[in-house]
């Protein structure tokens, strides 16, 4: 054998040999892996792998997505490849915790192929890439006793929330959920219920049907009831969990329903809000400037619950203050109203399920819970945990009339506000045998408008058995959920509208579908909603700008009580001096108008100091961050080159000794 053919058998075996060790390798590492993010982002849940481990009967994945044409598709498809790899890698870790009961198929639909009418009759939504190729990316989930579930997208800003999806879907394909909720509301949450027809006739006149509020969607989507009970109901019946929104000028029969619907078991998440955004006057309100109340409380019915909410107070913290611009000729500045919890700042409980992997939510002028004091009304085993609260550096802020909130000065709302010592409670969760807000028994009920032919003896009959079903006090520990704001619950807040239609933006909607699901007893699914809506704040920067921005407040208060002097200065001279002294008076008031300008522009001169002094503290930061980050790897590379060559030059004077010895 000469010397070439050996040569060119020993690489064909290298290659042979690396091959093979690459795909041993990729097929035992399979199940091996790191995870090192700090929510373990890429590893299944213990609640998914309970409900995967647990399934009793055998589940079909199919995941469609049309790999073939996205290879050489626009750049807008291209871009799904690598989420379908990480899709695809989701699934198998499902394959592989479930025991064999889950199989997975990847299907590319191709074009008049059987797998894409399948696609299409799954209702997976299609984007034409040309005349015959569509794009599919869904999934299809079926059982062994026939239940089919659909994912009909895979839309990217849903890849934080992919595993909650896909346990959602299995767990409720196998374990069909029955809670049924009812929402009682004074805001058109669930939007116009119209039929088919009516819709389409007011599409024709030019309207379209008021849809219902993202939150309501979703619920729908989880849920196999979710009605509306009327803002003058007297009873509520046959509903598993009860959602109140915006309870604003309630009846006295409404709150008894809601009293005893707790007093009789039932779970409700209340949210209540002393200044509430999203509900706008009326047209007519606002062109006759009639006043529109935008508050709403239950006042008797958080006393027996042990929860006072003070009215025209709020919640505010400056470090979550979020940033915007008040008109759009303004520069963007700290809005206090507008809070930014965050888990950074230890704004969620992490005790509670329900919130213990919560990261960011958003609320607009949001109130303030308080505990009431002991006393002989409340009963003793009443237990509360707060759930939503501000930083420790929060504190209030009050108004003096609601309607001041209508074109309110976030500037000044800003400078009057003082830091805190201890954090704001936004929501709280109470759980106790509650005892009934109407002691007396139900209120009485109100005469009707037309009154012929009421039976007395049949009134008075109702009013008794009224009375005997009456409850003063609940027989087993109930529990209410409460929140000091609405808002949060808004499209506007929790929910964005995207190229693919409304999607979940921070965990505002996660909040209230984990306080549900707690309620209903589901806890499986609630560590996974947020577990990747994660979000790492720069708290050092936040505490640089806090700084700056407390100087700055106080620079500026200083600055307007300093105009404010002056403008009562020059009042005082002008109304002492008469008519004869004209030319004196110009002459005074321009002196005056030239020393406070003069003033004012040493003032907005420091004030820029102060400013430029914030940006120089954020720049020299992020410099230092940027050098922390950097510098380290090459200081490490030259460290061990520098060792490495010493060594071996040490190796080399110790061989060249050494052999001259010998």
């Amino acid at each position: 054998m000469n010397r070439m053919l050996r040569l060119f058998l020993a690489v064909f075996f290298l290659l042979v040999i690396a091959v093979s060790a690459i795909q041993i390798v990729g097929r035992l590492s399979g199940s091996l892996r790191a995870d090192i993010t700090e929510q373990k982002l890429y590893t299944l849940s213990e609640g998914t792998q309970r409900i995967v481990q647990g399934l009793r009967q055998p589940v079909t994945l199919r995941l469609y997505y049309t790999k073939t044409a996205a290879i050489n598709a626009p750049d807008q498809i291209r871009f799904f490849n690598a989420y379908y790899d990480y899709v695809r890698a989701i699934l198998e870790e499902y394959v592989i915790h479930s025991n064999g009961m889950i199989q997975l198929e990847i299907l590319d639909p191709r074009p008049y192929s059987q797998e894409e009418l399948a696609a299409i009759r799954h209702g997976l939504r299609r984007f034409s890439i040309t005349e015959e190729e569509n794009f599919f990316f869904g999934l299809v989930l079926q059982t062994e006793l026939g239940v089919t579930k659909t994912i009909s997208f895979f839309t990217p800003d849903r890849e934080h929330f992919i595993e909650y999806d896909l346990t959602y879907l299995i767990d409720t394909a196998v374990n069909p959920p029955r809670t049924r909720i009812g929402v009682l509301s004074s805001l058109p949450v669930m939007g116009d219920d119209v039929s088919g027809y009516m819709a389409a006739m007011m599409r024709m006149q030019g309207q379209q049907p008021t849809p219902a509020w993202g939150i309501i969607r979703q619920l729908q989507q989880m849920y196999p009831e979710v009605r509306s009970i009327a803002a003058d109901t007297d009873a509520i019946r046959d509903v598993d969990l009860l959602l109140v929104i915006h309870p604003k000028d309630l009846p006295d029969k409404t709150r008894y329903a809601i009293d005893q619907y707790v007093l009789r078991g039932g779970r409700a998440v209340v949210a209540v809000d002393p200044f509430s955004i999203i509900d706008r006057p009326e047209p007519a309100q606002m062109q006759y400037g009639m006043q529109h109340e935008a508050s709403s409380g239950l006042p008797d019915l958080l006393a027996a619950w042990g929860l006072e909410m003070p009215a025209n107070t709020f919640s505010g913290d400056r470090m979550l203050a979020g940033t915007g611009s008040p008109s759009p000729d303004q520069r963007p500045e700290k809005i206090l109203p507008y809070l930014r919890l965050s888990s950074a700042y230890e704004c969620f409980n992490k005790e509670a399920p329900m919130t213990a992997n919560l990261n960011e939510m958003t609320f607009w002028f949001p109130g303030v819970l308080k505990k009431k004091a002991a006393t002989e009304s409340l009963p003793e085993d009443l237990e509360y945990v707060p759930l939503l609260m501000t930083s420790s550096g929060g504190n209030t802020w009050t108004v003096s009339s609601p309607f001041e909130l209508r074109a309110p000065n976030y500037g000044d709302i800003l400078r009057r506000f003082r830091d805190g010592t201890s954090p704001q409670v936004i929501a709280y969760r109470v759980t106790g045998t509650f005892r009934s807000a109407f002691p007396d028994g139900p209120p009485p009920a109100e005469e009707a408008e037309d009154a012929e032919g009421a039976e007395e003896t049949g009134e008075e009959e109702e009013s008794e058995i009224r009375k005997a079903a009456h409850l003063e006090a609940a027989q087993e520990p109930a529990t209410v959920i409460v929140t000091a704001d609405v808002d949060f619950l808004s499209d506007a807040l929790a929910y964005q509208r995207t190229f693919f239609g409304l999607s979940a933006m921070g965990d505002n909607g996660a909040f209230v579908l984990n306080a549900l699901e707690e309620l209903s007893g589901s806890t499986d699914l609630i560590r996974l909603r947020s577990r990747g809506n994660f979000k790492r704040p720069f708290t050092r920067v936040d505490q640089i700008e806090k700084q700056a921005e407390e100087k700055t407040a106080e620079e500026e208060a200083r600055i307007m009580a300093e105009i404010k002097g002056f403008e009562q200065q020059l009042n005082e001279k002008l109304a002492g001096l008469e008519n004869k002294e004209q030319e004196l008076i110009n002459r005074t008031i321009l002196d005056e108008k030239k020393d406070i300008e003069v003033k004012l522009h040493e003032a907005e001169m420091r004030l820029r100091e102060v400013k430029m002094k914030k940006v120089a503290d954020k720049e020299a930061l992020k410099n230092r961050l940027r050098n922390f980050c950097t510098l380290p790897g090459p200081l490490v590379v030259l460290a061990a080159a520098v060792g490495l060559g010493i060594y071996r030059g040490i190796k080399r004077r110790y061989y060249i000794r050494h052999t001259r010895e010998q």
